[in-house]
């Protein structure tokens, strides 16, 4: 892949969750990476509705791409994502989900210990 035509932020948070993976030893953050550095057609895109499905009450988790507001949250996660739609922000905050940008979810949770990937 060119680095050529890559968003600075991306680079950036690429770089980060390398830096964190190895000095922690967490193969976590190299996955997330890994899935952030995918091509455009290949990104991850993940509904509410799945979340939903997906998580019980409580537990961390991280998607490597863009959350959108389709379906409803019935429990409170902590989510970090690359991204999210307006209408999902809305709705998860409406549930009392904690709403977190991949960078904050690795500065808080550097280990990784109970942080599940959403794909």
């Amino acid at each position: 892949m060119s680095l050529k035509y890559m968003d600075k932020r991306r680079l950036y948070l690429a770089n980060l969750l390398r830096r964190v993976s190895n000095k922690y030893g967490v193969a976590i953050w190299k996955a997330v990476r890994d899935r952030l550095l995918n091509p455009r057609r290949r990104r991850v895109t993940v509904n509410i509705s799945k979340l939903n499905r997906y998580t019980s009450e409580g537990e961390i988790v991280v998607v490597p791409g863009k959350v959108v507001g389709s379906g409803n949250m019935s429990h409170k996660i902590i989510v970090g994502a690359y991204s999210y739609s307006l209408t999902a922000k809305k709705k998860l905050l409406e549930a009392g989900c904690e709403v977190l940008l991949i960078e904050e979810l690795v500065s808080r949770y550097p280990d990784g210990k109970g942080v599940k990937i959403i794909v």
